[in-house]
């Protein structure tokens, strides 16, 4: 572990800085108090007061093979003294290997990727791209869904985020999720909703299923609470989707590249979509980088045709190379199988903590992407937060975090569900050391649940 220097004055002066000058993102400004972060390394980073914090929530779940990993500074560094930059219309060693690695690495025959600079980037050229090839309009995506924060990408997100947004890209339909503890079909059996095909279909009649170019699913549901997908329920959709000539476009943005346990989540159900979208663990956000990868048929389609869309930096050498590496690394030391092996273990973990905080309701997840939610009571399943709750009411989850935080243990929540994802080269040491602090701080969601 590299040696930590205190220097705190030079940490208030950037927390200064950032609060004067930097606009923050999802935040009210005033209310603005970032960590300076001097350092990082592995599973851990630090602040200018020497203070280390274990990361359990890889950032922003993009570090998954975790800080300042040698073999992807090394990429970087060499490929920055032999070509910094190149224009998209130019072909360069870096873009073109990860090019072919994506190949190789991604499910059934995705084979071509379009290169951006982020998740939110490579999910507008997925729909732009399913709308020229199919030559409809229509593009479904359900409610607990985040999909980034760009025009198109914003629109297609489910959760409240896109309300200030609203009114934007037009031809979205909304589709309910297989949210099984809290179905909002009230998860009657068989169940439309959470099978999948008997709800789609309905949608599908009232809008015209040829009017309809795609259907886009983050394959886990991220953000909106760690839900995967009930058995069969992917097979499903993809069935209703080939039956209508409809593409299917899973947004893999946080939880592919090992995430799940798989290099891909959808191989945890054998279901390969039309197109992939990508971004944060293809390189952990060394470099700012995603992309869309495609199938054979649409590279068929696209050859000969003009492609609408760019980016000035689309596939910067930079961010390939370190792509590269990290997809070397992944291989080279066995990242996925670390993520199913230890995962599995912070998974029985935290059902054993669950046993003994009542305000556990249920934990769901696989790999190292894992969602506690919070409740109020189990038996009535009262959420502990409301649905967008800021404010007082998100006080309970708030305080857990703040606690966690002072504690050593970064964590991510959002409104009643606690986001447990550190990067995939996590050590059982270091599970063991999140999971006492853990433990230990949901004793307040405990009592907020008793009041």
């Amino acid at each position: 572990m590299a040696v930590i220097e205190a220097n705190p004055n030079l940490g208030a002066q950037i927390v200064e800085d950032a609060k004067e000058y930097v606009l923050y993102s999802w935040s009210t400004q005033d209310a603005i108090n970032p960590i300076a972060v001097a350092g990082a390394e592995g599973r851990y980073f630090w602040d200018y007061d020497g203070k280390r914090y274990l990361d359990f929530a890889s950032q922003l779940v993009n570090v998954n093979i975790g800080h300042q990993h040698p073999k992807i500074i090394a990429a970087i560094k060499e490929q920055a003294d032999k070509l910094c930059t190149i224009g998209p219309p130019m072909a360069s060693e870096s873009r073109s290997r990860l090019g072919r690695l994506l190949e190789e690495v991604t499910p059934g025959d995705l084979c071509m990727s379009f290169f951006t600079n982020s998740g939110a980037e490579a999910n507008e050229n997925a729909i732009r791209l399913a709308r020229l090839a199919t030559g409809r309009h229509k593009i479904i995506a359900r409610y607990r869904s985040y999909h980034g924060a760009t025009h198109g990408s914003i629109v297609l997100t489910g959760d409240p985020r896109r309300w200030p947004n609203e009114p934007g890209m037009g031809g979205v339909v909304r589709m309910l999720d297989p949210y099984t503890y809290r179905c909002p079909a009230g998860h009657p059996d068989p169940c439309p909703v959470c099978f999948g095909a008997p709800h789609l279909e309905e949608i599908l009649e009232y809008e015209g299923a040829h009017t309809v170019a795609a259907v886009i699913l983050e394959t886990v549901t991220g953000t909106n609470g760690i839900i995967p997908p009930p058995p069969g329920y992917l097979q499903a959709i993809r069935e209703v989707c080939d039956r209508h000539g409809i593409l299917l476009i899973l947004d893999e943005v946080m939880c592919g590249f090992g995430r799940t346990g798989r290099w891909f989540a959808c191989e945890n159900w054998d279901v390969v979509p039309d197109i992939i979208t990508v971004a944060k663990g293809i390189n952990s956000g060394y470099v700012p980088l995603g992309a869309m990868i495609i199938r054979e048929h649409l590279k068929e389609w696209v050859r000969g045709r003009y492609f609408p869309g760019g980016l000035t930096y689309a596939g910067h050498p930079l961010a390939c190379a370190s792509a590269v590496a990290s997809i070397e690394a992944f291989q080279e030391e066995g990242v996925v199988e670390n993520a199913a092996e230890v995962g599995a273990y912070l998974g029985d973990g935290l059902c054993a903590l669950a046993s003994q905080h009542p305000s556990v309701g249920e934990v769901r997840g696989l790999g190292c992407f894992w969602g506690l939610e919070l409740v109020k009571n189990r038996e009535t399943r009262e959420m502990l937060v409301p649905f967008n709750a800021s404010g007082d009411a998100a006080a309970p989850v708030a305080r857990l975090a703040k606690a966690s935080l002072e504690r050593g243990l970064y964590l991510m929540t959002h409104w009643n569900v606690v986001m447990v994802v550190p990067p995939l080269t996590v050590t059982r040491d270091e599970v063991d050391e999140g999971l006492a602090i853990l433990d230990e701080t949901l004793a307040i969601a405990d009592e907020f649940a008793a009041a």
